[in-house]
């Protein structure tokens, strides 16, 4: 019988707590199922080093994820032996989950963890031992997921967070005005810092902001990351930005850029620059760089997916 490390949020809610158990009676029918609800990421990594050969299975979103991808690299085990991972999607918006088109029911992902095969996941990390998941942004996306965090907070309590991505982007786009940003992707000069960036995005996973396709092309196990890089700062230019983004046809403009590269460095020309990753803030630095850790880790998905 196959055996499964069932890795919970210990403050989970009411409503998610009976999509849990939901999720736990379909494992539970074809599987061994051991449940650790985690509150910090002391007991997560202590969590992951102990799995003894057993499967993860994670509830959780964007977060959880980066979380655990977190855990496996303190634990030494990042691109050692990759762990085979399900994901239940319990997230504000699940962004990674709709990248790899899993269920967004979690008992539905669970039935996928049983019988879906499974496909090597990349990951980001940087100079700092800073984990990506799914996304990085720079520019205009880091600032809305600065402003979006205290609604997401606020409204998160009854299911609207994802009312907060919505919030965070509209102020960010009317308030962005562009940075100076050398952007390197392997040795192609993506930007040479002379022309304003409004955007940058450094992905594995196609959606950002609770499913919004800001990296169409991108392929989570392929050793790529994608990168797009925005010049649209004139507000016009915003505008339509805006627009064709919410189609998922904004990397066919003109003031748009995309390359994919194993290794991506950005600098800022005259100030630091602040960052998000997988919603998390990250510390203003001059230069970050990032490299891809092919096949961090296997995860179950659906057949169908791309």
């Amino acid at each position: 019988m196959r055996r499964l490390l069932f890795i919970a949020n210990a403050s989970a809610g009411t409503s998610d707590r009976e999509s849990q158990d939901a999720a736990l009676a379909v494992l539970r029918a074809d599987a061994e199922v051991e449940v650790v609800e985690t509150e910090s990421i002391d007991e997560l990594t202590e969590a992951v080093a102990g799995r003894d050969g057993r499967e993860v299975v994670i509830a959780g979103g964007d977060g959880s994820l980066h979380a655990f991808v977190t855990a496996l690299c303190r634990t030494g085990d990042l691109g050692e032996d990759p762990p085979t991972v399900g994901l239940l999607p319990m997230g504000t918006g699940n962004d990674f989950a709709r990248s790899v088109d899993l269920p967004t029911d979690p008992a539905e992902a669970a039935r996928v963890v049983l019988a879906s095969p499974v496909q090597p996941v990349d990951v980001l990390i940087d100079d700092d031992d800073n984990l990506v998941a799914n996304a990085v942004h720079i520019g205009v996306g880091e600032e809305a997921g600065r402003i979006a965090a205290p609604w997401k907070e606020r409204l998160g309590k009854v299911h609207l967070g994802i009312i907060g991505y919505a919030i965070g982007g509209i102020a960010a786009g009317f308030g962005q005005q562009g940075r100076h940003l050398e952007i390197i992707a392997d040795d192609e000069v993506v930007s040479d810092g002379s022309r304003r960036v409004l955007q940058v995005a450094i992905t594995i996973g196609t959606s950002v902001g609770g499913g919004t396709e800001l990296a169409p092309d991108a392929r989570p196990g392929d050793g790529l990351a994608e990168v797009v890089v925005s010049y649209a700062v004139a507000p016009a230019r915003r505008a339509r930005y805006a627009l064709r983004l919410s189609r998922g046809t904004h990397t066919e403009l003109d003031d748009v850029v995309t390359t994919r590269a194993r290794t991506v460095t950005v600098r800022g020309r005259h100030h630091d620059v602040a960052a998000n990753s997988d919603g998390e803030e990250l510390s203003p630095a001059r230069e970050r760089t990032w490299r891809v850790v092919p096949e961090a880790y296997r995860l179950h998905t659906p057949e169908t997916t791309r």
